[in-house]
């Protein structure tokens, strides 16, 4: 669902995804189900070690005085936050709340 708000109402919106099949043509995506536990491991591991790479970036851009380097990494670092935290979530770790909230 989608949510927006015009002239202080707000709608929800059905989210669909357009195929590439044709033109005008709306289905549902495609999805395999076939990830192991241990590939979803694997990328939260990737993530977390991505995520400590950009916040490294981060302190050298603030010594070097680098502000659009600072803010590059700064985006990136929170939003492998939200991937850590959705892995964490799928993987049913304790202590981690939906993602969404």
């Amino acid at each position: 669902m989608i949510i927006f708000c015009a002239r202080r109402r707000l709608f929800l919106i059905p989210l669909v995804y357009a195929s590439t099949m044709g033109a005008g043509d709306i289905t549902e995506p495609v999805r395999s189900y076939d990830r192991s536990w241990g590939e979803i491991e694997e990328m939260l591991e990737k993530a977390i070690g991505r995520r400590e790479q950009w916040k490294q970036w981060f302190e050298q851009c603030r010594r070097d005085g680098d502000r659009d380097g600072m803010k590059e990494a700064a985006k990136n670092h929170k939003a492998l936050d939200g991937v850590v935290k959705t892995l964490q979530w799928t993987l049913g770790e304790e202590g981690v709340e939906h993602p969404l909230d």
